[in-house]
């Protein structure tokens, strides 16, 4: 098979109107995607490398490479593969103690072979059929840090994630060592969007390392692009204990540089009894209590009606469009 990585990405302006870049990482990131990309829009996704933990984790102390996990689930999310078994292999977690997934090992591979992470995403992108296109928001080798409000800190985005410490404890900053630079796609991106997308995804692991980019929050306030915030629906124990949707925001603002336009807020509450499931794991709902000042306000029920309290991919896509209607 023969690759042409010169090609406009598909999703790119030959292929829709808008173009919308999403900055985040994780499961959020993956299911907004999949919302967005049933409009007539041009979709990048800016995902963060500071993933420690899991497969990516492994392969990222076993064989140099940064970690492609995230990279991969926005990659999959945005596959317009007809047969589908493409999307079948990178997805795929085989069964045992290390557990690595065939997508994670397919892009270490590619990464060996063409010298260059970049030019991995690429090809594993044409194996997918990606509508849009998926950039590392650095290149640069970095770890996610923290400082708890005791002055302790934690090393490694996965100690953070899935805490060792005690998760009572506030984090009061999270920074990336060594200093990291943006790449210079993600940087294009944002500056040639019509909407940016934040969120939603674990504040502190998946959406906030991204800002901490050098160059960057920059972008976003240098931007003609209206920059939106999807606030999560419910809090996350070790990270945003407690918080409400202005705590949500007032972080990403204080990280941003206050370059939040536009923020949308779920008003659906779960129900008593997945309220008492969440709560077996310190979870609970974010409270929708923001106005609309400095930035503006969505408030709407966004909440899939499946067995999970988390967005609904088609009604979030729905809002963001009608914020910001193609033309």
């Amino acid at each position: 098979m023969k690759f042409d990585l010169n090609r406009p990405a598909r999703g790119g302006s030959a292929f829709g109107g808008k173009k919308i870049t999403v900055i985040g990482g994780g499961t959020g990131t993956y299911n907004l995607l999949l919302g967005l990309k049933q409009y007539d829009v041009s979709l990048s996704a800016i995902v963060t490398t500071a993933d420690s933990g899991g497969s990516s984790g492994q392969l990222r102390d076993e064989f140099g490479v940064l970690p492609p996990g995230d990279l991969r689930r926005c990659l999959i999310a945005l596959s317009e593969n007809r047969g589908d078994i493409w999307r079948k292999i990178f997805d795929y977690r085989f069964a045992g103690e290390r557990e690595n997934n065939m997508g994670n090992l397919i892009i270490t591979a590619l990464t060996k072979i063409t010298g260059d992470f970049p030019t991995a995403i690429e090809v594993a992108a044409e194996l997918l059929e990606v509508k849009g296109q998926v950039v590392p928001a650095t290149l640069d080798d970095v770890h996610l840090n923290a400082e708890l409000e005791n002055g302790q800190v934690i090393y490694g985005e996965t100690n953070i994630d899935i805490p060792k410490h005690n998760p009572e404890l506030k984090i009061k900053r999270v920074f990336l060592e060594p200093k990291a630079f943006a790449y210079k796609k993600a940087i294009a991106s944002i500056m040639d969007s019509d909407l940016v997308v934040i969120g939603p995804g674990d504040l502190y692991t998946s959406i906030i390392p991204n800002l901490l980019v050098e160059g960057l929050v920059a972008a976003l306030k240098a931007t003609n692009a209206k920059v939106i915030y999807v606030c999560n629906v419910m809090t996350k124990y070790g990270e945003t204990n407690n918080f409400s949707a202005s705590d949500f925001i007032k972080e990403l603002q204080r990280y941003s540089n206050q370059a939040i336009d536009h923020v949308i807020v779920n008003t659906t509450k779960p129900s008593s009894e997945l309220s008492e499931s969440y709560a077996k794991e310190n979870s609970f709902f974010v409270m929708p209590d923001v106005r609309g000042k400095p930035q503006h306000v969505t408030k709407a029920d966004l909440i899939s009606s499946s067995v999970l309290f988390r967005h609904d991919c088609k009604k979030l896509a729905k809002v963001i469009m009608e914020i910001h209607p193609v033309k």
